[in-house]
């Protein structure tokens, strides 16, 4: 189980100060590659490498700062000496600085001391490409090496599958440092190698096919929740090395469970040790806060016109693909990204070359991000947060769009959370804002997200947003959850949520598992993990999320009632599904609807079973499908529609009654 890796002997120079030059890892194919802004390797080049040279053991240094006058290593292995190892800038005009100092090895701790050309600034800077970092509040990099034996390759070599756009995606969003906590040891959070015992086997259990870590990068504040990068090649230290991340994801491979991660290219932290100002200039953002900081964030946007930018942050993206075979990348902020006013009053942005907000050189490095992430890896998902109306975020940018595989129905998710809250007995005034999502549900790729955003910042858990006394407020949080699942694009929910955590998330604390010795909160696991398997094993739930042939309305204009029933089905198959939805407190006895099969039909799925929580309405014996026409079919079936439930209906041609 141990993941350990075998440390270079280190044999000590026989200077202190001792610094070579002879050796470089740089070539000059790299270095053409770099200026012209097509490097997305730099990983492999820059930072530092243990390496042996001439039977010598020691650590390579690169780091790009076109503007500096001098840059040197310090760290606990020339006792922060500012003037001793100081590396050489490439002979290329290429702005790298580069040395093989033989003293120093795994684990050093260190930083760049860089003095710029400009204004004699002078600063410590962590290593932009570090693989490990101390743990914060220290803010040095420690060198360290990636050498890992993986036991996923069953995964990997079939993941193409498991990630494909017609397979059934079901994602797990967790923020690692809350999830589950050690409250016996101080209410710690857990370790990587931790979570490989706790998370894999509840994962599991549930059903889900994808976990999403919010961002595990490098971070300086908790409060951020990872989501103020500065090590963009470094998993955070504070659960463990590198290795131990690694050992977490292959054993979640291992256990057919995808991983995914947020990865935060729209902004970073003004913090003095990290990328802003990082060679006495706006090497990686704009000059002019105009375009270069954001307000919301109170951080530094990239500025994507540069080369180097373009290198480091596709470089990035394919250093977790790569390193840490991850399955997919959750691209943060892209909103903010495509719009130059993004947050912004009228003069406080700068407008295109043509005029236009959109920002040009964002737009230009999206589509680079994503053709080079898929031609490298075309078997991972890059997902865009991404809330407005721009057209073609999911499509292909052969034909004009950004390339991502998915993007998150901000919109479905808006309408869906407004309907819900409203008290029932008003749902009837409302009934299009619930089916509106159909108008637009195939212009994307869709993913439906009931995210860590909606549980925070005063807007209270999901249970507690749902109307009505505790009973109805479960029955409603039921009802969403199978009106999602029923409903085309795949899905994400956040943790706490597949139990109906009362309280708002909070990052210093735990989840409150102790919930789970409440029957209702039970229930509700226990609906969250039958809709898993029951989506799993349906192919008409999942195959034909972004066709409109996966999806044809039964009924959606019975508004007085707050009902609406609707088909999932899919290509290639004879099988069909039938959801109907009761938004009302009230049961609907002899409730008549269409259906395109005769014979008989089952319930597969009752959000109002006994064992969710529920009041035990329903259809438990077939159904049988009479010959009289309705909502314009030859024939129908007549219904008892449970109270704030939510039935799935299966033909039962195959056996398929569960």
């Amino acid at each position: 189980m141990a993941v350990m890796t075998k440390p270079m002997k280190k044999i000590k120079a026989q200077t202190t100060n001792e610094i070579r030059y002879d050796v470089s890892l740089f070539t000059e194919q790299d270095s053409y590659l770099f200026k012209e802004g097509t490097h997305f390797r730099l990983y492999q080049k820059l930072g530092s490498h243990l390496i042996e040279k001439d039977g010598v053991a020691g650590t390579y240094f690169a780091v790009m700062a076109p503007n500096a006058e001098s840059v040197c290593v310090i760290g606990d292995f020339n006792g922060w000496n500012n003037k001793s190892h100081a590396l050489k800038v490439r002979w290329d005009s290429s702005g790298i600085w580069e040395g093989f100092i033989p003293t120093v090895s795994k684990g050093d701790v260190y930083k760049f001391f860089i003095r710029s050309r400009h204004n004699g600034y002078e600063v410590e800077k962590r290593d932009p490409f570090a693989n490990y970092c101390e743990i914060p509040p220290k803010t040095a990099s420690i060198v360290w090496d990636l050498d890992y034996q993986w036991h996923d390759h069953d995964w990997m070599k079939n993941r193409r599958q498991r990630n494909s756009l017609s397979a059934p995606i079901s994602i797990y969003e967790l923020h690692f440092g809350s999830w589950r906590r050690k409250l016996e040891e101080g209410s710690r959070s857990l370790t990587y190698r931790e979570m490989v015992e706790f998370l894999i086997s509840y994962v599991k259990d549930m059903g889900f096919t994808h976990v999403e870590f919010l961002p595990l990068m490098a971070f300086p504040f908790e409060g951020s929740w990872g989501y103020q990068t500065v090590g963009y090649f470094a998993p955070t230290s504070r659960y463990g090395t590198p290795q131990e991340f690694m050992y977490l994801i292959d054993q979640l491979h291992q256990n057919e469970i995808g991983i995914i991660l947020d990865w935060v290219p729209s902004h970073f932290p003004s913090d003095e040790h990290g990328l802003a100002f990082f060679d006495g200039t706006h090497l990686f953002e704009h000059e002019d806060d105009r375009k270069g900081f954001h307000p919301d964030w109170k951080s530094y946007i990239y500025n994507y016109g540069r080369r180097e930018v373009i290198n480091f942050l596709i470089s990035s993206a394919l250093f977790w693909l790569d390193k840490f075979h991850v399955d997919g990348l959750r691209v943060d902020g892209v909103a903010s990204m495509l719009y130059l006013d993004y947050s912004r009053n009228d003069g406080e942005w700068i407008p295109n070359k043509y005029g236009g907000r959109e920002n040009i050189e964002a737009i230009s490095f999206l589509k680079k991000l994503n053709a080079s992430v898929y031609q490298e890896y075309p078997d991972v998902q890059m997902i865009a947060e991404e809330s407005t109306a721009w057209t073609g975020v999911s499509r292909p940018i052969y034909s004009g769009g950004l390339g991502f595989g998915l993007k998150w129905n901000m919109g479905w998710m808006h309408d869906t959370l407004e309907y819900f809250k409203k008290d029932c007995i008003h749902r009837k005034y409302h009934q299009n804002d619930i089916t509106f999502s159909m108008i637009y549900a195939f212009t994307e790729n869709f993913l439906l997200s009931l995210s860590h955003d909606e549980v925070v910042h005063g807007k209270g858990s999901l249970l507690r947003r749902m109307p009505g006394d505790d009973w109805q407020k479960f029955a409603n949080l039921r009802l969403l959850y199978g009106y999602m699942y029923g409903h085309p694009g795949k899905k994400l929910l956040f943790m706490g949520n597949e139990f109906a955590q009362w309280d708002e998330w909070n990052h210093d604390k735990s989840m409150d598992w102790h919930l789970l010795d409440c029957e209702r909160h039970q229930g509700i696991q226990r609906w969250v993990r039958k809709i898993n398997e029951v989506y799993k094993q349906e192919r008409v739930l999942f195959y034909d999320d972004f066709t409109p042939g996966g999806f044809e309305w039964i009924d959606n204009n019975d508004a007085q009632n707050s009902v609406f029933s609707f088909i999932r089905k899919a290509s290639s198959s004879e099988d069909f599904i039938v959801v109907v939805c009761n938004f009302t407190p009230i049961p609907r006895y002899n409730y008549r609807i269409g259906v395109p099969q005769k014979g008989l039909w089952f319930e597969i799925l009752n959000s109002d079973d006994k064992q969710y929580g529920g009041s035990g309405m329903g259809n438990p014996n077939s159904i049988n499908a009479e010959a009289v026409s309705c909502h314009g079919r030859e024939c129908s079936v007549v219904l008892t529609l449970p109270p704030l439930g939510v039935l799935f209906l299966k033909h039962c041609n195959n056996n398929s009654k569960k």
